[in-house]
């Protein structure tokens, strides 16, 4: 990943690199291994996470089979 910084302008070149890193998930990642993680509670939330993005591809579906 490589954010150009311009005229000296660090402040803008960081939002764009939080910006960037959000997107990708690698806070979310960061975050969550940053302490343990029981097995039985990793697969609850991988669980919880496909359901998540079944529903979201229903309502998508659903969306665009309207229209």
């Amino acid at each position: 990943m490589d954010v150009h910084v311009d005229d000296g302008n660090i402040e803008k070149a960081l939002k764009i690199l939080k910006r960037y890193m959000q997107r990708e998930g690698i806070l979310r990642d960061v975050k969550r291994k940053g302490f343990y993680e029981k097995p039985s509670e990793a697969r609850r939330r991988k669980a919880r996470d496909a359901r998540k993005r079944r529903l979201k591809a229903e309502r998508r579906k659903q969306r665009y089979a309207r229209d």
